[in-house]
């Protein structure tokens, strides 16, 4: 059922999470592996409300013209779907790989590189399993340009942003992904995704 709920969750309450919630959270993400044990993720929790409605509303824009660009028929259904929670997720995180850490030594990433930022949707996923454990919800937001976000957040050059979260309550629960109870797509039998050589 874990895996089975682990949902993409757009609609949130309010309630804010308490600190030790979000402190073991972080702390579980901790234990994802990573190339050469080099823990290339950084959490940076969005708390100001001036960045998160600069984030809220750049997203807005990029969904509007991203739907520009479909056809009249899809553009109804993109519409009609939620892309991001940020004005209602008590937790906004923006999650960096750091492509110039020193820890590990350049283990496996001196030969694959791109296994670091791997490494940091390790962490994330291992994130996303522990908050619905506790029953919370996680949301990638996808619609956003990382340079923008990076940008203003000021993060350090050499972090490369990798997902933009939302966390907290969903609204209610569902086993059903809302891309595919909306009608947008279906999710796939592992079959479709498996073959042999």
């Amino acid at each position: 059922m874990l895996l089975a709920w682990r949902r993409d969750v757009r609609h949130f309450r309010r309630d804010p999470l308490d600190e030790q919630t979000v402190a073991e959270l972080m702390a579980t993400a901790q234990l994802a592996p990573s190339v050469g044990n080099s823990q290339p993720w950084r959490f940076v929790r969005v708390r100001s409300a001036d960045l998160r409605e600069a984030l809220a509303l750049h997203a807005d824009a990029e969904v509007t013209q991203a739907g520009e660009a479909m056809s009249e028929e899809r553009r109804a259904s993109y519409s009609a779907l939620k892309l991001h929670g940020m004005r209602e997720a008590p937790e906004v995180i923006a999650v960096f790989c750091d492509e110039a850490t020193p820890i590990g030594g350049g283990l496996g990433a001196a030969t694959m590189p791109e296994t670091r930022a791997f490494s940091v949707v390790l962490a994330i996923h291992t994130l996303w399993l522990a908050a619905r454990a506790r029953g919370l919800g996680l949301g990638w937001v996808s619609v956003v340009k990382a340079d923008y976000v990076a940008g203003l957040l000021q993060v350090p050059q050499e972090w490369r942003l990798i997902a933009l979260l939302c966390l907290g309550h969903p609204l209610e629960p569902d086993v059903v992904p809302e891309l595919e109870r909306r009608g947008w797509q279906a999710r796939l039998d592992w079959r479709d995704n498996v073959s042999e050589r």
